[in-house]
């Protein structure tokens, strides 16, 4: 009897959890791998198109009035769109965040073709955001869109799918697969289950095997960064860690009280002035920065590289990172579509890079120099996303610290430490927030106490309550057993749901009749 229950267990796995992973893996990995790609293209020749545009401009003053009128209408267009598509605005990663806990609701198609356009529209204009976070964005888009195309009977699987899409598109975007995983568990969803790890691992599995096919097709390079120089700290060496950690976490915190105060200004003090209006000071200011220098604007990738070779002095280090900070917070803030990741790691790049200059003028080696800067961005990714594994895996990934690991683990947790110690949310959390707050304004919740009963045949059996993407503020307060209560417990001490099981339920929602579809998605029609 005994025997014949744990094999009926290990066939549930198998179909119910192992293979649907692997088959929406594949499907939402291969399209966002193909997307992601595409979209890197198109990306880097913009950015190119639109340094050589600030050149001409900058060599021919007298067509700036033109750019400026240009600027206000395409002011009021962004202000048209956000207001008709709310979901395209802003950074893709507190978005996706927000979709993948249940909190904001979107249509795919619709997030998909959007932030693929108007990302490439900041780029032209030089707009201080990045391209990940609409990477992330679009692969949460497949995710849904991979579900409901090819799976519309399993819609169950589509937050698990977009959870999926979400790591692969961080992790093509940023050549960081183990990063890519651990960003469902630290950032996403911040907890760990077996179904959490197979479908993430799976989706970037097939979609880092595509990216490398198709990559150098396009002319398009699946690394970050590439050649940064990174020397091996000493033993004797690790007090500079220490000093970077220490400095990085205030300063970030600092960072992040501004953006708070920045997003304060916009949505409440100046809440009555137009959007457009808004939007448009920030992309004049914008291009009036990058007809002075175009470092100063744009993502900050190559803003990183510059700085990684020393030719800013302390004075000019400062100004730049007021003059990035301002811009990026503000263009997050009033829902200028782009990512805040890269823009993030420049600021912690421009950070330690002063902090360098100091060190070199107090004796530390030259040569140490793009170390301290690597492992400055390392802390402000620690600290200011309060993502410290993602932090140390990526550095290792991404940016060539596997000789400095422990270096690196000294700057992530000291700066995590010292946020969290100035009681400071993280970026992500801030503008996921913000959006929430926008997006049920004026709206009423409900509280909802209720019993429901596991049906034959639903997504809920043969998995554990921890393994399953309730609707968002829904918690399970018990659960009747539909089985002899002695029943085989697993090696967790829990039980998996059955059919039969009536689970004593408790949710708030500001839309009573979607929370319900979804938890039919998972329990089955009642």
């Amino acid at each position: 009897m005994r025997l014949d229950r744990r094999i009926s267990r290990y066939k549930n796995y198998l179909i119910n959890l192992i293979v649907p992973a692997v088959v929406f893996g594949f499907v939402t990995g291969t399209l966002t791998a193909i997307f992601v790609t595409l979209y890197k293209l198109c990306a880097k020749h913009i950015i190119s198109f639109s340094a050589t545009g600030y050149d001409f401009f900058r060599a021919n003053p007298q067509f700036i009035p033109i750019v400026v009128v240009a600027l206000l209408v395409i002011s009021i267009l962004l202000a048209t769109l956000f207001k008709l598509y709310p979901n395209v605005k802003g950074g893709g990663i507190p978005t996706s965040v927000g979709i993948l806990r249940g909190l904001i609701t979107f249509k795919w198609l619709r997030s998909l073709v959007g932030v693929f356009t108007l990302s490439l529209a900041s780029f032209l204009i030089g707009v201080p955001l990045g391209n990940e976070g609409p990477s992330v964005q679009m692969g949460t888009s497949i995710g849904r869109g991979s579900v409901y195309i090819f799976a519309r009977r399993h819609r169950a699987w589509d937050r698990y799918s977009m959870t999926g899409g979400a790591c692969a598109g961080f992790s093509v975007a940023t050549g960081a697969p183990i990063s890519g995983i651990l960003f469902a568990i630290e950032e996403a969803h911040q907890r760990i289950s077996p179904t959490i790890m197979i479908m993430a691992s799976s989706t970037v599995l097939f979609s880092n095997i595509t990216a490398e096919i198709i990559s150098p097709i396009f002319g398009v390079s699946t690394k970050l960064f590439e050649n940064l120089n990174i020397v091996p700290l000493q033993l004797s060496s690790l007090w500079m860690p220490v000093i970077i950690g220490i400095a990085i976490g205030i300063i970030g915190a600092l960072l992040l009280k501004y953006y708070q105060a920045i997003s304060r200004l916009f949505n409440k003090k100046l809440n009555k002035v137009k959007s457009q209006y808004k939007i448009f000071i920030i992309l004049l200011l914008t291009m009036l920065m990058g007809l002075i220098s175009f470092s100063t604007v744009s993502t900050g990738h190559d803003l990183i590289h510059t700085l990684l070779e020393g030719n800013f002095a302390i004075s000019g280090i400062a100004l730049i990172l007021i003059i990035r900070s301002t811009l990026t917070f503000s263009a997050n803030a009033n829902g200028i579509t782009g990512g805040m990741f890269i823009p993030i790691l420049a600021l912690g790049a421009l950070v330690s890079s002063g902090v360098g200059k100091i060190m070199l003028s107090l004796g530390a080696q030259a040569e140490l120099y793009s170390t301290i800067v690597v492992l400055g961005i390392i802390a402000c990714l620690s600290g200011i996303m309060k993502s410290p594994l993602t932090a140390i895996v990526f550095a290792i990934e991404a940016m060539e610290c596997h000789n400095n690991i422990i270096a690196v683990i000294i700057v992530s947790v000291l700066s995590f430490l010292i946020t969290e110690m100035l009681e400071t949310k993280s970026i992500n959390d801030t503008a996921m927030e913000h959006r929430i707050e926008q997006m049920n304004e004026g709206k009423k919740s409900s509280v909802i106490d209720t019993h429901v009963t596991v049906m034959d045949g639903a997504f809920a059996v043969g998995k554990q309550i921890r393994d399953i993407f309730w609707p968002a503020n829904l918690f399970v307060l018990s659960v009747k057993k539909a089985r002899a209560v002695s029943e085989e417990v697993d090696g967790h001490g829990g039980k998996a749901l059955s059919a039969g099981d009536v689970l004593h339920i408790q949710y708030s929602t500001f839309d009573e009749d979607e929370t319900n579809a979804q938890l039919e998605d998972i329990v089955g029609k009642q």
